[in-house]
């Protein structure tokens, strides 16, 4: 079965969204480099990398299930945050955000009865749960041990 037009449609807004979400993290590794929180840094970086090999699966996918992959272009992302705080305030909110892009992609395929489509994002549903966890525990650990904890908290960051 090959992706309908409105799947190959949804795939290309969701590569987009993908390679939007790289260019967030790689902002905020930059904004960490420039305040000298390497571990931070690393961690974002790490994010960045993340959110391109999803955009790369999804390309390839899409290409093996006879969907049309276009490249459009991706709108600027934020590149300044008040806090370290407020940096993770945003990525547990955007990842959030990509959950819900993730089901209604999910949504779709099944609406369009294409299961193995179905399947194919399952894999995602299930890494957002575990990105929204990961990003909610350090916004924990901030909340906890306040700025006096950053010490420890990009120390623990740089050995992602």
């Amino acid at each position: 079965m090959e992706l309908t037009q409105k799947l190959s449609a949804a795939f290309n807004e969701q590569i987009k969204a993908e390679m939007w979400s790289s260019n967030l993290y790689l902002s905020m590794a930059i904004h960490f480099m420039d305040q000298g929180l390497e571990g931070c840094a690393h961690w974002m970086k790490k994010q960045a990398e993340e959110e391109l090999d999803h955009a790369h699966k999804m390309i390839e996918y899409a290409i093996q299930r006879g969907g049309k992959v276009n490249v459009s272009a991706i709108d600027a992302v934020p590149t300044t945050w008040e806090s370290p705080v407020a940096v993770f305030e945003h990525v547990y909110k955007h990842e959030k955000h990509v959950s819900e892009l993730i089901d209604k992609l999910l949504d779709l395929a099944i609406a369009e009865k294409d299961k193995a489509t179905e399947d194919f994002l399952w894999g995602f549903v299930r890494e957002q749960t575990e990105e929204e966890n990961t990003a909610k525990s350090i916004l924990d650990k901030f909340h906890i041990y306040g700025v006096h904890g950053l010490v420890c908290i990009d120390k623990e960051l740089g050995k992602r």
